[in-house]
């Protein structure tokens, strides 16, 4: 399964301009596929898309493109992907990736207004991209992915809000795969565990001890890593490129964290 797997498809990816998304454009790059990526910081998104560009000349396939876009805003969505529809008349693949984990915190801590304001950005950005890229989707019959999370399924101490929003993405996903598989579009999802990414290494600045907060992540894993953003990139690749007979089904990238037991109490 190598080579351009991918070429002359198009890929449109939310918050693609760093971290587990930037993992994803670079992978689908590498398979040929022209890619799209959105973000609200256009300094990110600029670089990030500069940089894409090269490795789509070394390889002689593929391009990347960067598309200014709050994915909380309805208008800015429906821009991107006519933006994107209208650049290469055709829509093969949505990966819903944009999204926040807040800092975690007991539930008396959080507010009813910071959880439906994450709600917006983790799921109903996911619902209205989906809503919006279907019309071109079933067209190509192509295929969504929804970047949930492992703690959706296993749960995370002092983390509510943001589990309960993957959660849904998950159930959404299910849902939507039922619905659109008559239409010959596949949904799925992704739930990746501790995968090195900026905001990663945001959280082990912050740490009291720096040193230890990495290792601690290093070591939540049966295989004593962390993963990498393009490791789940190439997971989607795969999920686009070649699982057509699949759809409806969540894809654990966790390096086995969730595997034996482990301690649960202080």
């Amino acid at each position: 399964m190598t080579g351009l797997r991918y070429a002359n498809k198009v890929a449109l990816i939310t918050g693609g301009s760093s971290g587990v998304g930037k993992g994803c454009a670079e992978e689908f790059v590498k398979a040929g596929a022209d890619v799209v990526i959105c973000s609200n910081r256009e300094g990110e998104g600029a670089a990030a898309e500069a940089a894409l560009q090269v490795l789509a000349c070394e390889q002689g396939a593929g391009s990347a493109s960067f598309v200014f876009c709050d994915v909380r805003r309805d208008q800015d969505l429906r821009a991107l992907i006519d933006t994107t529809v209208s650049r290469y008349q055709r829509l093969d693949c949505l990966i819903n990736n944009a999204g926040w984990h807040p800092p975690h915190k007991p539930i008396d801590d959080f507010s009813a207004h910071e959880f439906q304001e994450l709600i917006g950005l983790n799921l109903i950005s996911v619902f209205n991209a989906c809503k919006f890229a279907l019309p071109h989707l079933r067209r190509t019959g192509g295929n969504i992915i929804n970047i949930a999370s492992l703690v959706a399924t296993i749960g995370q101490r002092h983390a509510v809000t943001y589990t309960a929003t993957k959660g849904a993405v998950l159930s959404f996903t299910k849902a939507l795969a039922l619905d659109e598989a008559a239409n010959g579009v596949r949904v799925n999802s992704v739930s990746p565990g501790n995968i090195y990414t900026p905001l990663w290494q945001e959280a082990i600045d912050a740490a009291p001890d720096p040193a230890r907060c990495r290792a601690d992540g290093e070591a939540a894993q049966v295989m004593a890593r962390m993963g990498s953003p393009q490791e789940v990139g190439r997971l989607c690749v795969y999920l686009a490129a070649d699982a057509t007979f699949t759809t409806g089904v969540d894809h654990i990238i966790s390096g086995g964290a969730e595997l034996g037991y482990g301690r649960k109490t202080d």
